[in-house]
């Protein structure tokens, strides 16, 4: 039971969406709740640490990817695409400048 309930609070995209410092409480007072020993205690909230960077990871990846495909379905110009338009015009204009 008690691994049960360690491993729901370290998993799901709600691990994600909660802050550092909400995931941090939350486990203080789930390790006391339990009744766990100091290293226990430690050990877990460094669990929770981890489980909270990867987590998060994982979802900003997840939201840079859909803002990537919004962005192509969009067909916007990356910034790439108007450098290089702003170095042609740049060109040009020092080619007209030139011939005057």
């Amino acid at each position: 039971m008690f691994d049960y309930l360690k491993k729901s609070l370290l998993t799901g995209i709600g691990l994600a969406l909660r802050s550092k410092d909400e995931i941090e409480t939350l486990a203080k007072e789930f390790a006391e709740k339990s009744k766990m020993s100091q290293d226990e205690t430690k050990e877990f909230l460094k669990d929770c640490q981890l489980k909270y960077e990867d987590a998060r990871a994982g979802f900003d990846k997840k939201i840079e990817g859909t803002i990537e495909k919004i962005l192509l379905k969009l067909d916007l110009p990356s910034k790439s695409d108007i450098k290089a338009l702003n170095d042609r015009i740049d060109d040009l204009v020092e080619k007209l400048s030139d011939e005057k």
